[in-house]
């Protein structure tokens, strides 16, 4: 059977928020204060969809915010991480679960020439309509608390894993990176001999440490902090060697 592996995408795949990255884009390279105080606690998609439209009033073209989105830097070690899974796809599927966007996504991985590592990304879904902007909308609705109000990763991990299930793929392990706080979600549900990788330093490292020192029981997967993409790599040879 083989491994699943999930990405984050923003401060995981890429050492940086897509979402702000794109603010370079326009002229001043910054927001106005109208437009930063409208965004609402938990509807980040929604805020992001008047940021898009702010970067279409500025006359600031698709193929320009292509540009800038393409500079964006990888983390460490992970163009070698996505290398590896793209040369071991007999023994791996890896898809991303992001609260990006489907656009943003698209332009990094073809740019970097890494997209063959992904078999699926589930995200907000972005278009250019016909005026040359960029829209995006909310992934999905969900009925969970923890999350987001457009986006439970869990819910996504869950559905993914049930169609592969009918499909007749059944995973050994799911091995889970991230950062953020909505990886969360997801790493509580991950079963005993899956691996939760979370990035040193960020948000779901000190979820889970806050877990752990609680006495929760909780988490069942093992967990390994990772600093640079190298580390997960190393972790993922041994597994299917």
């Amino acid at each position: 059977m083989k491994t699943l592996v999930v990405f984050d995408f923003d401060y995981t795949i890429v050492d940086d928020n897509s979402d702000t990255w794109v603010i370079r884009s326009v002229p001043e390279q910054t927001l106005p204060d109208w437009l930063k105080k409208s965004y609402q606690r938990g509807r980040w998609t929604e805020y992001m969809a008047r940021v898009l439209t702010y970067i279409g009033d500025q006359s600031v073209r698709p193929e320009h915010m292509r540009a800038v989105m393409e500079s964006i830097p990888f983390t460490d070690g992970m163009i070698e991480l996505l290398t590896f899974i793209s040369d071991n796809k007999k023994d791996i599927d890896c898809i991303i679960i992001s609260d990006s966007n489907s656009i943003f996504i698209d332009w990094v991985l073809h740019a970097s020439g890494l997209n063959s590592a992904v078999d699926d990304v589930f995200t907000n879904p972005a278009s250019i309509d016909a005026r040359g902007y960029v829209s995006v909308r909310c992934f999905h609705a969900h009925n969970c608390q923890q999350c987001p109000v457009n986006l439970c990763k869990s819910r996504v991990l869950h559905d993914f894993r049930e169609k592969q299930a009918k499909d007749g793929v059944h995973y050994q392990r799911i091995c889970y990176i991230g950062d953020g706080g909505n990886d969360f979600c997801p790493v509580r549900e991950l079963k005993e001999g899956d691996i939760a990788m979370p990035r040193k330093g960020f948000t779901l490292e000190k979820l889970l440490c806050k877990t752990i020192s609680e006495g929760s029981e909780a988490l069942h997967a093992k967990i390994m902090p990772w600093a640079s993409g190298n580390e997960i790599l190393r972790e993922l040879r041994a597994l299917i060697e």
